[in-house]
């Protein structure tokens, strides 16, 4: 009974609640329960556009950066090969993108569980591609009031305008990042010249036009809607959540009650907290929730409400940190633990996954050797009375440079080479090479002898095995 009594004293002020989202709230999917997103400054709202315009930056420059007599990174789905610089990942290879992704996967679950869902306000694509077409809005359409209002007035040449440059600059945009997104598949020149001069192929202009209207729905529509509705992540991050992790919070205790009043009013005299009730963080939310309701799936840690409370607090000459990236525990006046489990665990299994991509990545074959036995006879005896075996060998160059070979077989004393036993092959192409090898009987000791087929460049720097079976009398 006491134990029930005291949760019941356990005043609202002293936790975080949960917020659990009420089914009778305007359908989200309804255009005219749009967003309108505030714009707001201080520390975190300049550091995610630096971060956006940068990320932006980088993804467009990117496949224009040329390496050789290809482009810096490129992925030839049609030769199955991906360039990233310097590195070529073949289908051989593609333990180094499983690995890869495992990377980025536990990385994301390791920055999630220490920082919370920093991916989502500050990097992800949907995020960055919001914000920017939330900038644009606001240079054509003007501040949030404005844009409700201009929305709220009938069509008029002002409201044409302004709407008609806003949704052009949109589908620019949206038109730009297709276009770049392709160009990691197909080479940049190819598409930008081919796509302006009506020469490229259907494929080309399909996935142009498919993502030119994603990115135009995406970040300039759906918006909020990705995030909270259709982004899987938003869903199971809680798994990756504890009392540790850093979130948006409200410290309720230091904000309730909340109401307003003027700037020489004593709070405390009146009965209330430091929050003045002014609403402006939800009005600079981008998915338009009430941080000051707890702790909420739709929150993506972009810091916007942190920046305009903190703004209201230095104005009413308050403390900062109403609003701050913190912890439930630090909430609730428990000390904070920064190693756990959980985040030792996800540390480790990144760690390792990182020291095997380094490694495997430095230890690439510049070279591969696939054997392929004649399947129709083991052996054959020639009118010489020699015992010959009969092989395909396929031979890829996995460097960028043409290579002049020289090949040869370790495990039989005395044999004869039947066949070209120096190759040039260029980089990037694979040679295939029918060989026999014949043997004379006498020096075979046993019916199946284990050889190894070598193949070396002429300057001796990249050799290479592959094991095979000699079979005789």
């Amino acid at each position: 009974m006491n134990a029930e009594q005291n949760k019941k004293d356990f005043s609202k002020a002293e936790r975080i609640k949960i917020h659990q989202p009420d089914a009778n709230k305007a359908d989200r999917f309804n255009p005219r329960n749009r967003i309108y997103v505030r714009a707001v400054e201080g520390l975190w709202s300049t550091l995610r556009r630096r971060i956006g315009w940068i990320a932006m930056l980088f993804f467009l420059v990117l496949p224009w950066i040329p390496w050789g007599d290809r482009q810096a990174v490129w992925f030839n789905l049609a030769e199955q090969k991906f360039h990233v610089f310097g590195l070529t990942i073949w289908p051989q290879d593609l333990t180094l993108l499983a690995a890869l992704l495992m990377i980025a996967a536990f990385g994301l679950f390791f920055i999630t569980t220490y920082l919370g869902r920093v991916w989502c306000g500050y990097t992800c694509p949907q995020t960055v591609w919001t914000f920017i077409f939330i900038w644009f809005e606001e240079k054509l359409e003007g501040a949030r009031n404005k844009r409700i209002k201009l929305d709220q007035m009938p069509w008029s040449f002002n409201k044409l305008w302004r709407k008609t440059a806003k949704h052009t600059s949109w589908l620019l945009v949206s038109l730009l990042t297709a276009m770049t997104f392709v160009s990691y598949f197909v080479p940049t020149n190819e598409v930008y010249v081919d796509v302006f001069t009506l020469n490229a192929s259907g494929a080309i202009y399909f996935w142009v036009i498919f993502f030119t209207f994603a990115t135009y729905g995406n970040a300039g529509w759906m918006r909020e809607i990705m995030c909270i509705h259709m982004c899987p992540y938003a869903r199971f991050q809680a798994a990756m959540f504890d009392k540790n992790t850093y979130i948006v919070g409200y410290d309720a205790k230091r904000g309730e009650t909340r109401g307003p009043r003027s700037r020489k009013a004593d709070p405390k005299a009146m009965g209330l907290g430091d929050c003045i009730d002014c609403d402006l963080c939800v009005q600079v939310c981008p998915t338009g929730i009430d941080i000051r309701n707890g702790l909420q799936y739709e929150c993506i840690n972009c810091g916007a409400c942190i920046d305009a409370c903190d703004t209201t607090m230095v104005r009413m000459g308050y403390d900062k940190g109403l609003i701050s990236y913190t912890t439930e525990n630090k909430l609730e006046g428990i000390k904070e633990k920064v190693l756990r489990p959980k985040l030792v665990g996800y540390g480790v299994v990144l760690s390792v996954m990182i020291l095997i991509f380094i490694y495997a990545t430095a230890t690439i074959e510049p070279i591969r050797i696939d054997i392929i036995r004649d399947r129709n006879q083991l052996f054959r005896e020639t009118d010489a009375g020699l015992v010959e075996n009969t092989f395909t060998l396929k031979i890829l160059n996995k460097t960028e440079n043409t290579h002049l070979y020289n090949m040869s077989v370790e495990g039989l004393p005395n044999y004869d080479w039947i066949g070209p036993q120096q190759v040039t092959i260029k980089g990037g192409e694979v040679l295939t090479l029918p060989i026999s090898i014949a043997v004379d009987p006498v020096d075979l000791s046993r019916t199946m002898t284990h050889i190894n087929f070598e193949v070396v460049t002429d300057d001796g720097l990249i050799e290479a095995k592959q094991e095979s079976r000699f079979f005789g009398n």
